[in-house]
């Protein structure tokens, strides 16, 4: 997407990834520059940290996942994020013969950054430009990981925690080439668990942000929210969903028990109990040999 550059530059960096390569699981990372629009229409060019996991014992070209993280109620905390790499799933992902990609987007941790998925005050909330961003950026990792001679670019998904789950219905909604799947686990926006518990700003704004993804988007999605999620309640994101599919949108949607103090969290919380739903979804939209280790 950014040209001959990025593709010169990914391409360096996972000629490294392949020298350290060893049997099993390997983790790497590399930075990628890439250029997004913030919520004023100004462009913005940055580099990106992006982590990477495979398993060496499955066999290539491997398909890929790009798993995008959530994002934090306040600056303090989005700089601390560190570098986003999921590894339970990441790994759980990889033994399974994917090609793993987590980005830590512009105006987090490691990236650093503006803040460029910024969607305004309680007050005043507008949240499409904030996961135009979020989106843009993820096409991009795709692009730059598709330039790997061990991966199969026509067969990809979009996944995503909170603001990144969000993130993976945007995706879905462009319907790019290669990305076959969205996974979307507890997305949303503008929830404050401390602040104002499930009761995110802007309700009717998300259900209209959901119910225009659903009239583009034609790839299946998975939603999977918790009974306990403090950030949006066990109500709303299946408001969103209807809203989605009434537009034209694909998907199911799975409502898990409570999980914890804050349901929230049930993709880095509770691994086991997700599993199995992820795993069927997967296995009925055209990844029916999954290896099991």
């Amino acid at each position: 997407m950014l040209g001959d550059m990025i593709t010169r530059i990914a391409g360096a960096c996972f000629v490294a990834v392949a020298l350290v390569a060893r049997a099993g699981i390997v983790e790497e990372q590399f930075k990628l520059p890439v250029k997004v629009l913030d919520s004023h229409d100004h462009e913005v060019q940055h580099s990106i940290v992006v982590s990477t996991f495979y398993d060496s014992d499955t066999p290539a070209p491997r398909p890929i996942i790009v798993i995008n993280h959530g994002r934090a109620t306040s600056a303090m905390d989005r700089s601390k994020l560190g570098r986003a790499q999921y590894s339970v799933a990441s790994k759980w992902l990889a033994s399974m013969g994917f090609f793993v990609a987590v980005p830590t987007r512009i105006g987090y941790g490691v990236t650093g950054g503006p803040d460029v998925e910024d969607t305004g005050d309680c007050s005043r909330k507008y949240y499409p430009p904030g996961y135009a961003a979020a989106a843009a950026q993820t096409l991009q990792v795709l692009d730059a990981v598709g330039t790997r001679a061990d991966v199969d670019k026509s067969r990809s998904i979009a996944w995503g925690q909170s603001f990144g789950g969000a993130a993976s219905i945007a995706v879905a909604s462009m319907n790019p080439p290669g990305v076959q799947l969205a996974i979307n686990f507890a997305g949303g926006g503008g929830g404050d668990p401390v602040g104002h518990p499930q009761d995110p700003c802007a309700q009717p704004m998300l259900k209209k942000l959901f119910a225009d993804y659903g009239t583009t988007s034609r790839i299946p999605t998975l939603w999977i929210y918790t009974e306990n999620d403090m950030y949006f309640g066990p109500k709303l994101p299946k408001v969103w969903f209807d809203a989605f599919v009434a537009a034209g949108g694909k998907g199911e949607y799975t409502l898990f028990p409570p999980d914890g103090e804050n349901g929230h969290a049930l993709f880095t919380h509770a691994p086991e109990k997700w599993q199995p739903r992820v795993l069927e979804f997967l296995r009925a939209n055209g990844y029916p040999g999954l290896a099991t280790k």
